[in-house]
This record gives structure tokens, C-alpha cells and sequence, in this order.
């Protein structure tokens, strides 16, 4: 690790910055929150969410935020790595609770960079980038492990080339969503008590229905109710910890990928009931109290001036919150956007996105700038001084100069959206072309459907007078099409969208690729 990391500072430089300019981060990643969710996004939601409001009061909510996919596992190799997880070998789908590692070897991280700054990085939640278990057998490499797979681990054994192995001093949570197995905690390079039970969660689906997450190896006692407080308390304590070499000079960076409100749907008994619509808005309220807890961490140990609190998520609300029902209560997780995680369309991958840096972003602020989640990268790299090699952070730009007010101009012109079935998009401006003829996850169209067949192969629409994806205008715009896939083609081929050399994808990437209908939720997390 010390080696791989001494050759990592030898990759990139720092630039002239002193420790008053860095500030400790947290960086908290939700699970599955829509940008309808959060009600300082979306006035007409029903969900109360004062914290997030609160940190919006007091900082800046970017309204025209994305994550790097519209499912989690590739999102989260954006947010690390500052590049987009289909120029891996991951063209599809994410990954199993048992996968190997997807961060290459010797890739440059987010962690690695800012303890390569002086930070102590610490991670502390769901991980669903992959490990190296001891296997005893096959393992599904790139998707979710069958349920005979799941035998296939001696869960006793050290596992190798996890968070730690990427930058991080510690680390503690669960493999993958809460969903998958193993169900058990994590604690730096091994489990924190053998899985030698057979479980599965309730999952608390939509309706009345009765259903279950995915049988296999837990630990005993392990309760999925019990998971968002333990990573609460472990954050909040993580951060009493470090507060007084903060002061001293010494920031943290933590990384807080929470599980909620993402299925199994299990808020804790104290938050049963008290959204008054039903448990997903109970997961969000407890989701949001969380929030709140790290906030008041900062503020009682006398750091908040000095920490950058980043609150977003890996992707939009999934149907698993019975968007019918909420709509009883009037309230829409995707808000005035189309589709919902998975799929192509902004209900997908639109995400809420606030930063409140009290020493330097001024309060109540909004930008209409475009930004990715793979953009916290660069913008890391800028606060703290560091010059990205051409080799890392292939696809990040950095937000700074928006955050702390000193520019309007955008420092990212394009994004590329990627859905669970392998579909891209690229928005530019006003305009978004989809090389898909429905939705690409799990919304209708859904891909391989009738409602898809007979449809144009290529949408576009302009977001300025239709945000909500109603009208194809493919055919009128020929020439925006036309020019709007020569620039999708270019940065993929480039391997980069960030200014510099060109780099190699990993694989082949397929921009009109024939794939198999998305699966069904219960099958695809």
C-alpha cells in the first residue's frame, strides 16, 4: 500500500496551497434518493427533510446535478476515480456483494490523492465496488452472484484489494447494497463476525406484498434495521475523533455511502409511521436525520466552519418506493422528471446535489451549472492544490469556482448519462440525445418491450422547453443529431472528456450495442 501510494505522489503535483485551504470532507453518498425526495428540491414533496434543507440554507444546491449512471455500482467508481465506469470492463448492470475489485490497480482515487495531501481518509458505509474475497469457487465477475455462488467464499479469511487498498486508512460497512450478501459488517480487511447463518430481509417492497431479499451467509444477530444507525454512530464518532487534529491542521476526508432509503425499505422502530405516507418516506425522514447528525458532529466539535459537507446520491428514487402510492399523498421522488433509476431519462440520474463550506461558499446559494458526481474529483484536486495527471480523472471537471461564487461560466460543457442496460446519452446545453428507443432500465418503454418496438432508435429532446421528455424531436433536428453523435463518438474515443492526452478505454465501447431487456427489480438492485 505505502509503495503503491509513493508511486501515486510521483504521478501528479501539488500546487501551492497551505492547511487554513483545506478543509476537512464528507462527502455522503445516499442510496436510491430521488431529487423529488429532498423538499428544498421539490416544494410540492410530501417528505419532511429539514436537515437537507437546513444544509441548503446554509450552502449551495446545484439544481442541474448527475450521477455518472443511473445505478449505483458505476456511480461509485465515478465518484472514486473521476472517470466513467463504462470505459471499464462494467458496460452493464453493477456488480454482487461478492465481486472482485473494479478499481484498477494503481488507478489514482479520490482517497489516495487527498492522504497523498496530508488527509486522513476513512470510509464508512456501502462499498458495491467489489473485493477480493477467498474463494473457494466461481464468483460472478461483473454481475450479481447466483444463488449457488454465494458457498463460494471462506468468509473467515482476510479479504484483499478493498477500500483500503484504494487510499483509505479505514474502513467499515457492507459490501454491497443491503440486498445482496453477505449480510454482515465489514471492518477494514475482514468481516466483524462469520456469516454462519442462512437470512434474508424483508424487504418492505411496494403495496402490501411480501417479499425477500436474496438468501445467504449473515452473520448472527445481524439485523438490516440496524444498519444506517451503526453507520451513523460510527460517522458521528469518527469525526469526535478526528475534530482536534482538525483544529490542529490534520483534516479528514470521509467517505459515507449510507444504504437508504435503497431496498430492504427498514427504517428504524422509532421512525415507523412518522412520515404518515409510508415506510420509503419513513427511510427518507431517518435518511435526512442521519444528515442531520453529521451536521451537528461538525458543529459540536467546532470544525463546521472548516468542513466541506457534500450531500447527493448514486442515482434517482427506484420504483421500489411504490411511486403509485406516494402519488395517493401527491408526492413524486422523480419530481418534474421522467422515468426513475435505471433508466435514461433525468428521473434516473438527476440527483440532489448541496455543499455547505462555511469558511468559503456563501449561504443560501444556487447554481444552474452542470455538474457529475465524477466532477468531485477535480474539484478535490483544486481545493487542496493537487495537478491531475493525464492518466486519472479522465472525465472530472472541477466545480470550485462555482462553489465559492467566482465564476458563472461552466466548467463542464457536456455529460454523458449511461443506463442499467448499457444506453447512452449526451446532454449538451439544452439539448439531450438518448441512442435508445425507450427507456433503457425499467420504466416503459422498457427495452425489448411492445410499447418499444416500432419506436425511433435515437431520441432527442430540448430540455429548456420540454424537462420532462415528452416529445421526441429527433427527426426535425437531424443536424443536432448528426453533430451531437460525433461528439458522444469523440469522447468516448478519446478515452477522456477532460482536456488532455488521449487515454485507452478498458474495453471496446459499443455505443448502439444489442442488449437484453433490463431485469426485474427484484433480479437487478
Amino acid at each position: 500500500m505505502n509503495r503503491l501510494l509513493a508511486l501515486l505522489c510521483l504521478s501528479f503535483v501539488t500546487v501551492a496551497a497551505t492547511a487554513a485551504d483545506k478543509p476537512n470532507i464528507i462527502f455522503i453518498l445516499c442510496d436510491d434518493l430521488g431529487t423529488g425526495d429532498v423538499k428544498c428540491l421539490n416544494p410540492e414533496g410530501k417528505i419532511a427533510t429539514p436537515h437537507m434543507d437546513r444544509l441548503a440554507k446554509e450552502g449551495m444546491t446545484f439544481t442541474d446535478a448527475h450521477s455518472g449512471s443511473s445505478v449505483c455500482t458505476p456511480t461509485r467508481y465515478g465518484v472514486m476515480t473521476g472517470r466513467y465506469a463504462w470505459r471499464t470492463k462494467l458496460q452493464s448492470g453493477v456488480l454482487g456483494g461478492l465481486s472482485p475489485r473494479l478499481i484498477e490497480q494503481g488507478r489514482l482515487t479520490v482517497a489516495n490523492m487527498l492522504k497523498a495531501q496530508g488527509y486522513s481518509t476513512h470510509c464508512i458505509g456501502k462499498w458495491h465496488l467489489g473485493m477480493d474475497w477467498q474463494r473457494t469457487g466461481e464468483v460472478s465477475a461483473l454481475n450479481i452472484e447466483t444463488p449457488e455462488q454465494v458457498k463460494n467464499v471462506d468468509y473467515a479469511k482476510p479479504i484483499t484489494n478493498g477500500p483500503t487498498s484504494v487510499g483509505f486508512d479505514t474502513y467499515f460497512g457492507i459490501s454491497a447494497s443491503l440486498d445482496m450478501v453477505p449480510y454482515c459488517f465489514i471492518e477494514n480487511d475482514h468481516v466483524q463476525a462469520n456469516p454462519t447463518e442462512t437470512m434474508k430481509l424483508e424487504m418492505n417492497a411496494a403495496g402490501d406484498r411480501k417479499s425477500f431479499t436474496r438468501e445467504g451467509p449473515g452473520s448472527p444477530g445481524f439485523r438490516g434495521e440496524d444498519v444506517l444507525p451503526t453507520l451513523t454512530q460510527r460517522a458521528t464518532k469518527l469525526i469526535q475523533g478526528k475534530a482536534a487534529a482538525a483544529k490542529k491542521g490534520e483534516p479528514f476526508f470521509l467517505y459515507l455511502p449510507l444504504n437508504s432509503p435503497h431496498t430492504p425499505i427498514l427504517p428504524s422502530e422509532k421512525w415507523v409511521g412518522k412520515s404518515g405516507i409510508s415506510l420509503y418516506a419513513d427511510f427518507v425522514m431517518q435518511t435526512d436525520d442521519t444528515i442531520g447528525q453529521i451536521m451537528r458532529a461538525t458543529e459540536e466539535n467546532g470544525i463546521a466552519k472548516d468542513t466541506l459537507i457534500i450531500v447527493t446520491s448514486d442515482n434517482g428514487c427506484s420504483p421500489s418506493a411504490d411511486y403509485p402510492k406516494l402519488a395517493t399523498f401527491g408526492h413524486n421522488p422523480s419530481a418534474i422528471y421522467r422515468g426513475h433509476k435505471a433508466d435514461i431519462f433525468d428521473g434516473g440520474h438527476r440527483v440532489p446535489f448541496i455543499a455547505r463550506w462555511p469558511a468559503k461558499v456563501k449561504a443560501d446559494q444556487k447554481s444552474a451549472q452542470l455538474v457529475c458526481l465524477t466532477d468531485f474529483t477535480a474539484t478535490a484536486a483544486e481545493i487542496t492544490g493537487t495537478k491531475l495527471p493525464d492518466n486519472a480523472a479522465e472525465d472530472s471537471f472541477s466545480f470550485l469556482p462555482a462553489l465559492l461564487g467566482e465564476s458563472s461560466e461552466a466548467t463542464r460543457q457536456s455529460v454523458i448519462h449511461h443506463s442499467i442496460n448499457g444506453s447512452f446519452a449526451l446532454r449538451e446545453g439544452a439539448w439531450k440525445l438518448e441512442l435508445c428507443a425507450g427507456s433503457g432500465g425499467w420504466s416503459d418503454p422498457r427495452p425489448g418491450s411492445p410499447g418499444e418496438k416500432g419506436l425511433p432508435n435515437t431520441q432527442l429532446y430540448n430540455l429548456e422547453s420540454d424537462i420532462a421528455e415528452k416529445t421526441n424531436v429527433q427527426d426535425k433536428n437531424p443536424e443536432i443529431v448528426a453533430k451531437m453523435t460525433v461528439q458522444l463518438e469523440k469522447i468516448v474515443a478519446d478515452g477522456r472528456s477532460r482536456p488532455g492526452a488521449v487515454q485507452q478505454n478498458a474495453v471496446e465501447v459499443v455505443l448502439r450495442k444489442p442488449t437484453p431487456a433490463a431485469k426485474p427489480k427484484k433480479k437487478a438492485k
